[in-house]
Parts: structure tokens; sequence; C-alpha cells
């Protein structure tokens, strides 16, 4: 079984070896290497930048496309658009809901982010934009319930924000993951410089001219805009074969995918510090070569959340989208 999602995803989100090929061949067409194209070369923190259980819930939109009105675009409209791209959607069981706002008022401008944070909403807001799709929770579990939060300072501040400025917040999690190929991992290739090594039949899979690994964290780092990264193994060591896993895919997948597909490196998003990193450890101590890079959660998967951009810009024209990355939470001292 290969490693096909950086991170858990529905059950309904499953694909079988034949559906992804196919889908992955109809992805990479004319059409979807324009954006490919457009992306090459553009930071995933450039312009306008800042320095698990499935749920039933309300899903937003439906793979019927509805016509535009007099007044240009709806936000729904925009979601239909995107849903009608995603094999399979709109999904019944979802994180993918709507999670502030009303999505029937016109879309005024776009944002793409990791996380709506009060900084990216600040920036929405700036903009004049209305609609934020982030790709993680917006308040603080992955299901956005908010029962709990009810009396709380933070959470009435953040509600408070995007109810008085009317901005709809939508998560697209499941269905960008479902999406062929993968636009996190799609993104992440492309700003690692990468994207020519991709392989459909192993999507997290890249086999990549020799380098050191203390050569492919420099690249790392600056593709990714990363400052620093945690790393298990020898600054000298010669990889070419890497298993890329962004986001969190789990203890159990990151060390499968090394006893199946032995990689010279994992370079992985998030990791339970008792679990991956203990398995490398033991596994170099007798005799295994695989290296561990580990990137940090939100940076890992941001470039998938700016390669949205140029994805969905051809699909709303008109309409500015912008991607503010929300970075990382944690500074290094």
């Amino acid at each position: 079984m290969s490693i096909l999602a950086s991170e858990p995803i529905s059950p309904v989100h499953k694909w079988g070896r034949r559906d992804f090929v196919t889908g992955v061949l109809a992805a990479l067409g004319a059409s979807a290497l324009l954006p490919l194209q457009g992306f090459a070369g553009r930071s995933p923190f450039g312009k306008g930048g800042l320095a698990t259980g499935p749920v039933e819930g309300p899903v937003a939109g439906s793979s019927k496309v509805v016509p535009m009105g007099l007044d240009g675009l709806s936000i729904q409209q925009v979601i239909d658009l995107i849903l009608a791209e995603i094999p399979g959607a709109p999904f019944k069981q979802t994180v993918d809901t709507i999670k502030s706002g009303d999505p029937e008022q016109p879309v005024k401008g776009i944002v793409t982010t990791m996380f709506a944070t009060d900084a990216v909403i600040a920036e929405t807001i700036r903009l004049g934009a209305n609609f934020i799709i982030a790709h993680e929770p917006t308040f603080y579990n992955h299901l956005d319930e908010t029962d709990w939060l009810t009396d709380d300072k933070v959470y009435r501040f953040k509600k408070d924000l995007l109810d008085k400025n009317k901005i709809v917040v939508w998560r697209f999690h499941d269905s960008w993951h479902s999406y062929r190929p993968d636009g996190i991992l799609m993104g992440v290739l492309v700003s690692l410089g990468w994207e020519k090594y991709y392989d459909p039949a192993k999507p997290n899979v890249v086999n990549i001219p020799p380098a050191t690994l203390g050569d492919i964290i420099k690249s790392a780092k600056q593709g990714l805009g990363v400052e620093k990264v945690k790393v298990i193994g020898d600054l000298s060591q010669v990889c070419r074969r890497i298993l890329l896993m962004p986001g969190a895919a789990g203890g159990r997948p990151q060390i499968q995918g090394i006893r199946e597909e032995g990689p010279d490196l994992l370079i992985c998003g998030e990791l339970n510090e008792w679990e991956t990193p203990e398995y490398v450890r033991d596994f170099r101590y007798q005799g295994g070569k695989t290296a561990l890079i580990d990137l940090g959660h939100s940076v890992s998967e941001e470039p998938g959340m700016d390669w949205l951009v140029s994805w969905l810009e051809p699909k709303v024209p008109g309409v500015k989208v912008t991607h503010i990355p929300s970075g990382d939470a944690f500074k290094f001292v």
C-alpha cells in the first residue's frame, strides 16, 4: 500500500490505485500544466504575505455550477466551481464546511491561507476581500466545535471580527487533498523545485539527483521559507530517494512509509516525538540509513494553499485571489 495522502482525511476520500492514476493523468493535462508554470519561481511567502475524525455538517456547495448572476459570482458559486473539480465532491462526511458568514453574498475578493488567524482576517479586511479559504481549523479544534468556547474571550473576538465584516471562512482540507494531484503536495513539490520528479504512481516518493542532507536542508529552508528544522542524520549523507509527507500524517503511516519505500530521507510536517523520531533513531543505530527532516505542520503545507491561487484564478476571472501565509506560530530563540 502506497502512502497517498499527506494527512488523514475522511474514509470516503480513499482512492484505489486505478482511480488515482486515471485522475492524475487527467489533472496533468494541458489545462493543469498552466498553473504549474505560473507558480514556478514564486515564493510561497511572497506578495501580500504576513511576516480526527469526519463530521457531518452543512457541506458547502454541490458539484453543479450555478450560472453567474447580474452582480457577479456569489461565494457559494465559487465554492461550487471548486468542488466541481474535486472527484466525488461534495462529500457527505467532511470537515470542509463553512465556519462563518453568509455564502450567498457576492464575492469581493478571495484569500487563501493555512489558518484563518486574527492577523490573516485583519489583512483580508484591509484588502477588501470577504472570502477566506483556509486549510486548517479556525476555532482551535479539528471539527471547529465552538460550544465549549461560548464565553471564551479569544473566540468571541475572532467571531465578532468575522461577523462584523461579513467574512466567510470555508475550510478546504479533505477536498484539496482529494484533488489529483493532491493540491498541497503539488504546491510543496513546486516550491522545492521537485515537480519534475513527480510520479503519479507514487506521489509521495521523489527520486532526486544525489544531494547531501545538508544541501537539501538549505534548499528546503529557502524554498519553503522555513527558519529552522529538526533533523536526524549525518549532514554529509548523500540522499536520492525522498519520502515527502507534509502535514500531519501520523506516526504509523510515517513509519510504514519508511518500511515500504526504503527512503534515504523522510521529510515530514508534524510528528509525535515519541513515535517516528524514536523509530528512526533505533533504525539508524541498527545500520539503517534513513534520515529525517521535521519542517513543522503549517510551513510544510502553506505552499499548497499558495498553489491554489494560480489554480483558482482562471476559474474566477475578475475576482482578486491573494495568498496570505499564516506562517509558523513559533519563534526560534
